[in-house]
């Protein structure tokens, strides 16, 4: 029997470990399996690994390796970040258009007694620095805004907001989890005092990740128990999963040095453009920002976002209708309604991901794919059918 051809673009989700950096992380599940923190010869051997993996970390972010805390994830990240600055009384400033780790971390300092405001994005997903500026209070602790949105993949003036966030002495955190890997990242450019990472968004396991924190930052951990990571995150470390995060961050920096960012863009622009020329009602979400070169947004009318994934899946696609930690959520996108989509237009909304491993003829397949699948869709669509008559 022939096996159906499978195409992943669905990488903003998860993607998948790269050869290089499973052969990096392989020794470390067994001939290598010391505790870094053990004195003997053991210890010492994994120890070196961490440390090695640390400054590449600190090589992609652009820091000092002692600033590279190891986490589980972009969740942890993020969580560490905040609950490690904000207190009952402080003030944080965040987006509507947050990760649920960011989101939903806010909601629950609103109930410790902070108090959170959520600044508004414009119709292409962007927040105005502006905005961050005019609500900035005496008691204002922490801000806390992305630098590239896991949905539609526009990034944010994370650079202003980071000057507005040095003049006024408040700290400023930025989830770079859909960033890292994408766009090169300078965190002295950025102006960041804490930044996020997650492995598994760069061809990295699953269950490791990173936060950068500027040294002198004071963080209070979440964790408690031996004095991992200089006290800033207890618990053995992961060292398989670190090995591998740093191997994947060496591979990022080479992807910028030979342009394969810009390839890539290539190969999205390619999907968009020719889905948005070839199938009617369709629009780009996020136009006129700029975004990471490898995420497109797209509404295709009259249909739900859910049903063409689930057609596309059968047909041998992965694509997704946004965040995966969202998926089978009866309300649509937040972040395509603060952008002012209407609720229909969120729904029938997919996003295509591409990663390292996605080919030109890939993207062929999923070209020849879509429009078809679409117009399958819509004859079953009531709505669809009525508007085309009356027309």
């Amino acid at each position: 029997m022939k096996l159906m051809r499978r195409v992943y673009f669905d990488n903003n989700a998860s993607t998948p470990v790269l050869s290089e950096v499973f052969d990096a992380m392989r020794p470390y599940f067994g001939e290598h399996f010391g505790n870094a923190s053990s004195i003997h010869h053991h210890g010492q051997d994994t120890r070196a690994a961490v440390e090695r993996a640390r400054e590449s970390l600190a090589t992609l972010v652009g820091c000092r390796p002692s600033e590279i805390v190891f986490t589980s994830g972009g969740t942890e990240g993020d969580n560490l970040a905040i609950f490690g600055l904000a207190r009952s009384g402080d003030h944080v400033i965040s987006s509507t258009i947050e990760h649920h780790a960011v989101l939903n971390a806010c909601k629950h300092l609103e109930e410790m007694g902070c108090e959170v405001t959520y600044i508004p994005v414009d119709g292409s997903g962007q927040v105005d620095p502006d905005d961050v500026r005019r609500v900035l209070r005496a008691n204002t602790r922490l801000i806390t805004i992305m630098m590239a949105n896991n949905e539609t993949g526009v990034l944010q003036p994370v650079e202003e907001i980071g000057k507005i966030a040095a003049e006024a002495d408040v700290y400023f955190h930025t989830d770079g989890v859909q960033a890292a890997g994408k766009v090169p990242l300078d965190v002295n450019r950025i102006g960041c005092d804490l930044l996020s990472i997650s492995g598994h968004k760069m061809h990295a396991p699953q269950g490791v990740g990173a936060l950068y924190v500027r040294k002198g930052t004071l963080l209070q951990p979440m964790l408690y128990g031996g004095r991992h990571e200089r006290s800033r995150r207890a618990g053995t470390e992961n060292v398989p999963g670190i090995v591998a995060l740093g191997k994947a961050a060496e591979l990022a920096q080479e992807t910028f040095q030979r342009g394969d960012d810009k390839t890539m863009a290539a190969s999205r622009d390619r999907i968009q453009q020719t889905i948005l020329e070839n199938v009617e009602a369709t629009g780009l979400n996020g136009e006129g920002a700029a975004r990471v070169p490898n995420t497109t947004n797209i509404y295709f009318e009259y249909i739900e976002g859910e049903a063409l994934v689930i057609a596309l899946d059968l047909k041998g696609l992965a694509v997704s209708t946004g965040a995966a930690c969202s998926s089978g959520a009866i309300e649509p996108s937040h972040v395509l309604t603060a952008m002012g989509l209407r609720p229909d237009r969120a729904r029938a909304s997919i996003r295509f991901s591409l990663g390292k491993q996605n080919t030109p003829e890939e993207v062929d397949f999923a070209l020849d794919l879509v429009p078809q699948t679409v117009s399958r869709l819509r004859e079953l669509s009531p709505v669809y059918n009525k508007t085309t008559v009356s027309s």
